[in-house]
């Protein structure tokens, strides 16, 4: 199964937050910015009571689309949690957040996830020294992740770096600008990722 490659305005406005898809754009054009707060479609403006499983589904798909994860990955990514310690939503959102396109964008070397998945599938990253291409790699805590030398001369990772140097870091993560690195200095904390998720829900619904 492909990814979604069409507007990704229409998914935020199917689930009726901001998922920022498109960088620096959510902040300007977003349609939530307006008017078009109802999903797209020509059913969308009716208005429609969710059953208790279709908000479990909307949780499931805001935060398997914000996230850039598939259906099959998401559904393993719930089962791990629910086999682990821990409360399974949280254990949830960490996977998610220690993904490693997601940690390149916490660290502000992305505009949006879709950029980070993009700039890490070209492989301008390394873990530990080590070059990794894969935007679902499990990053764990100690990882350090760097931009590869010759990725630094890239004009948009020079911006970037620039924008990251103002930009607040999580906690959980430790950004060094002079030497272009990342580190993951422990897990998350549910209080320090700002999903816009019930997970609750979503392992509810995975429940059934």
């Amino acid at each position: 199964m492909a990814r979604y490659t069409g507007p990704v305005c229409r998914i935020c406005r199917r689930e009726g937050v901001k998922l920022f898809l498109k960088g620096e754009r959510c902040y300007t054009k977003c349609p939530l910015n307006h008017k078009k707060i109802y999903p797209p479609g020509q059913h969308g403006q009716i208005r429609k009571k969710l059953s208790e499983y279709g908000l479990e589904l909307r949780e499931k798909q805001k935060a398997r689309r914000m996230y850039g994860v598939l259906d099959a990955q998401f559904r393993r990514y719930v089962e791990a949690a629910q086999r682990s310690r821990g409360v399974t939503g949280e254990v949830l959102l960490q996977t998610l957040e220690r993904r490693l396109d997601n940690v390149v964008y916490r660290a502000g070397l992305a505009s949006s996830r879709p950029e980070a998945r993009q700039l890490v599938r070209h492989g301008h990253f390394a873990v530990n020294g080590r070059k990794v291409s894969i935007p679902s790699y499990q990053l764990r805590p100690g990882d350090v992740v760097q931009v590869r030398p010759k990725s630094r001369e890239m004009v948009r990772l020079q911006q970037l770096q620039e924008v990251a140097r103002t930009r607040p870091t999580p906690p959980w993560l430790s950004y060094n600008p002079d030497q272009w690195e990342v580190t993951v200095v422990r897990l998350p904390e549910r209080s320090e990722v700002d999903a816009p998720v019930e997970e609750h829900l979503i392992v509810e619904l995975y429940s059934r």
